[in-house]
């Protein structure tokens, strides 16, 4: 393992360690120069017992490895500069050039293949007349649907394209093939020129053999094949795991296409539910599958971030790339002994504790001590030392049988909010239970009224996820406005009339943003920090899926009402500022949790000028028992500390909860939960405890 070390003479010599270990953990961008600087894991957030826990795993087939985070190596073991056969990571590392291609405008990804090899398919000659053969597209030889037996020579065709999933070299060989003749050049010399050479990948660091499977050359140019022959080391693999984690950047020069790095990583949607040829040894393959990588974009390995892929090649050859976290991970040895069922089962002692070293330990306050596998890389709040909850025989509750309220403070000094499922408060606006009813709070904290309000056009029918519901309200500017999930992703209306009358868009979000919740600030949004509105939601298509982040979007507020005026939170420049953009497909998470990002509401704490973040659904029970999760941070985008945290609070914490603004202290002490716990409108006291600052150090 490589740390930092040495003396440190005198107090400025500490203190000078103490502000470069900040400039690391920034999350500022560092690239091998040329080569890869070492820190000790703590400057990058990151815990050394689990990484040590992933290298004992990894050493247990010998070989080499490092660990990668911001561009920083943290961990290495074994020589970083011997060549290992890479086996099936060859596809993954040779794919890299159909990303030059598609780059290039040298192929189309749903181009047939006849359209680039004349005598594509054949031998053996049993292909010629199959009807099959012309309907074969790149696209299919990528993502292995073309139908070609699993030997990397010439093979036969055994189903139609497209309509099952079966792990083949012969494919991506002829994959290599038409790459080769539409730049009528060696992949390999291609590659070095345009991709090895930029990231630093010398001659001694990486080579590809001659054809094994076929005859040396192709028009006269040298026949290299995907389905193996790529012998590296992991400092290549790794420099190679960066290029695709910075989504095709290289520093300043863009060397892939965003777009292809986008459904290298994700499964596409005509894979998803394919059914496997040999369902046996690879299971669910179809639906975790990419463009020549893998990926866990059906959360198979429930500790994993949904948004990691990797290569992987006999002997456990991997590249494994995780963007949610800033990772790359690269391994190449001999193959991990397999002493249980599941095709990615071998992975998991290796992928999971190296997920787990990048969080810390729940905050003070949680109810009970929570594994290894679902900590957070939250620390404790700076600010607000605990969070004590009145006695639960405090609770008060209303509207019984009605959940989701979402709240927002009116310039009238009422709230509004939305119930789902159910009626409302007594007595309730009709005969029909409503997937979506409307509804004024009105009074304090202590002393409230909740009445029901009809509205015809804001009304909505059905159980579940059958019927539109609220999960978020803002006033801004007198103006009323509502997100109703279920409505695919979600759409937005308004009220001009104090919810009686609605204006439903005729826009909805269509990737992710299944839950989205609108950020409080104020009465009548008069906290607000600029002319923006914020949405937050779970990175998620749908309001029942929990995802592996949160995600945040905003829009001026006097274009609320136009889906072309939304930005979309795109990470951190190297001075910690926000970065937005138009493109849905590039949003990065403002808050990751894998696999327990649910429904949740951010509401401005004005006394404590304090963001603060109330998550449910850390367990699977979300309605009568389960967790419960609130969070703080200086800014929208963070950084998140935890205040309380917990995975069995002591009552039910329903599937929704937020602290209205309207019924927080001026000092911003005293505060109260809103929460469906019941399936009602409860409300539950408590009071933040401030941390007490440090003392002035005396001159």
């Amino acid at each position: 393992m490589n740390v930092i070390r040495g003396p440190v003479p005198n107090v400025l010599g500490i203190l000078m360690m103490a502000a470069a270990c900040s400039n690391e953990s920034t999350g500022a961008e560092h690239w091998p120069d040329p080569t890869w600087r070492d820190v000790d894991p703590a400057v990058v957030d990151m815990r050394l017992a689990p990484l040590l826990a992933a290298r004992d795993y990894a050493l247990s087939g010998g070989g080499s490895g490092c660990v990668i985070r911001h561009g920083l190596r943290v961990l290495t073991w074994g020589n970083q500069k011997t060549r290992y056969d890479l086996k099936s990571t060859t596809k993954s590392i040779g794919g890299t050039a159909l990303g030059l291609a598609l780059g290039d405008g040298k192929v189309g990804l749903h181009d047939p293949a006849v359209k680039h090899h004349p005598s594509f398919g054949v031998p053996p000659q049993s292909n010629a007349s199959s009807p099959w053969l012309p309907r074969i597209t790149l696209w299919h030889l990528a993502t292995q649907t073309a139908g070609f037996q699993k030997s990397g020579g010439y093979t036969s065709l055994i189903f139609a394209p497209g309509t099952r999933w079966s792990y083949s070299d012969g494919g991506p060989n002829w994959l290599a093939e038409c790459l080769t003749l539409a730049y009528h050049e060696d992949l390999a010399l291609l590659l070095t020129r345009r991709v090895w050479k930029p990231l630093g990948i010398t001659a001694t660091d990486l080579t590809w053999r001659k054809n094994a499977y076929r005859p040396p050359e192709i028009d006269g140019i040298p026949r290299r094949e995907f389905g193996s022959g790529i012998h590296a080391d992991v400092d290549a693999m790794a420099r190679i795991g960066l290029l695709y984690l910075r989504r095709g950047r290289w520093r300043k020069s863009r060397i892939l296409p965003e777009d292809f790095v986008r459904q290298v990583a994700t499964t596409p949607a005509k894979l998803k539910g394919l059914p496997e040829a040999d369902p046996k040894h690879y299971g669910n393959a179809s639906d975790h599958y990419g463009l020549l990588w893998w990926n866990n974009a059906d959360g198979t390995l429930a500790d994993v971030p949904r948004d990691a892929f990797w290569s992987w090649g006999l002997y456990e050859s991997l590249i494994f790339v995780v963007p949610s976290l800033d990772l790359v991970v690269a391994r190449a040895g001999q193959s991990w002994q397999r002493r249980w069922g599941g095709h990615y089962a071998v992975l998991e002692p290796f992928f999971t504790p190296i997920v787990t070293a990048t969080h810390t330990t729940a905050a003070p306050g949680a109810a009970e001590k929570t594994p290894a596998r679902k900590t957070e890389a939250h620390p404790p709040s700076p600010v607000i030392e605990s969070l004590q909850w009145d006695p639960v025989d405090s609770i008060v509750r209303g509207a019984e049988g009605s959940d989701t309220w979402p709240l927002t403070w009116a310039d009238d000094g009422h709230m509004y909010s939305a119930f789902g499922d159910g009626w409302g408060f007594a007595p309730p606006t009709g005969t029909r239970k409503l997937s979506l009813g409307l509804a004024r709070i009105e009074g304090g904290p202590n002393a409230w009224k909740g009445v029901n309000i009809p509205s015809p056009t804001g009304e909505r029918l059905g159980d579940g996820r059958n019927g539109v519901k609220a999960s978020g309200m803002l006033m801004v500017d007198g103006i009323l406005y509502m997100l109703g999930r279920n409505a695919g992703n979600a759409r937005l209306a308004w009220s001009v009339d104090h919810a009686v009358t609605w204006t439903w868009c005729d826009w909805r979000f269509t990737e992710s943003f299944g839950c989205p919740s609108f950020v409080n600030a104020g009465r009548n949004y008069a906290d607000a920090r600029d002319e923006f509105v914020y949405l937050v939601s779970p990175d998620a298509d749908t309001a029942y899926e929990r995802a592996d982040g949160m995600v945040l979007a905003r829009v001026h507020r006097d274009h609320i009402r136009e889906r072309q005026a939304y930005r979309f939170f795109q990470g951190l420049d190297h001075r910690q500022k926000p970065l937005w953009t138009s493109d849905i497909a590039q949003r990065r998470p403002v808050f990751t949790n894998p696999g327990r990002c649910y429904r949740g509401s951010i509401t401005y704490n004005a006394g404590l000028k304090r963001y603060l973040w109330c998550q449910t659904g850390l367990g699977k029970d979300t309605r009568f028992a389960g967790g419960l999760a609130i969070y703080d941070a200086p800014e929208l985008w963070g950084p998140w500390t935890t205040v309380f945290r917990t995975d069995s609070w002591d009552v039910g914490p329903g599937e929704s909860s937020s602290f209205p603004c309207k019924w927080m202290s001026a000092d911003g002490r005293r505060l109260y939960l809103v929460f469906s716990g019941k399936d009602s409108f409860s409300v539950r006291g408590a009071t933040l405890i401030r941390r007490t600052p440090m003392p002035r150090p005396k001159n």
